[in-house]
């Protein structure tokens, strides 16, 4: 059974870039970013107990250099319970590369920061948007892979297919490895 080309464009976090041609992702527009996205699939192990997980990105008035930050607000739930808990950080744009972030925690959060970057964006149909992001290591994360929807039932699984398959087609180990570890994440 012959496959149909992917229409899905996934490029590499910095860190690899110089791994592969042609593996820059054009950063998404902050219309396109800002509002409310469901983490329906992800490698991070800190995920893998959690049901719910969303984000909502609000864009911040620009500061005297004209940078926009971002409010970036998680919340979920832990799988069997009902209690909505959150992380309230802000992302400050990352100099020199477009479409990565530098996170801060906002409050107890503020000794708190990571590094984001967008690989790739773009929409299933008029209603459902799709991003994925790479997140760097931190002292208590491992490095990984998000897969958002604007849709809380999350993308059709072809969809998930051809953006794991995009990612593994850039044959970097870590990558490749991350991809393989994806796993859904329950909405409910």
């Amino acid at each position: 059974m012959e496959t149909m080309p992917s229409s899905i464009y996934i490029g590499l976090p910095k860190a690899h870039s110089t791994k592969s041609k042609g593996n820059k992702c054009v950063p998404p527009p902050n219309d396109f970013l800002i509002g409310t996205w469901h983490v329906t699939h992800s490698s991070l192990p800190l995920w893998k107990n959690k049901r719910n997980v969303n984000i909502t990105y609000e864009l911040l008035p620009a500061n005297s250099s004209g940078v926009n930050k971002i409010d970036d607000l998680v919340k979920y739930q832990a799988i069997g319970s009902e209690k909505v808990q959150s992380v309230h950080g802000v992302d400050t744009p990352t100099h020199g590369t477009p479409g990565a972030w530098d996170w801060r925690g906002k409050g107890l959060l503020k000794i708190a920061s990571s590094h984001w970057e967008c690989l790739g964006f773009g929409h299933v149909d008029d209603d459902n948007k799709w991003m994925v992001t790479y997140f760097a290591k931190t002292l208590f994360t491992p490095a990984g892979i998000d897969i958002y929807s604007g849709n809380k039932e999350g993308l059709p699984q072809s969809s998930v297919n051809e953006i794991l398959n995009a990612l593994k087609a850039h044959g970097v180990t870590e990558i490749t490895q991350l991809a393989e570890n994806v796993f859904q994440i329950l909405q409910n």
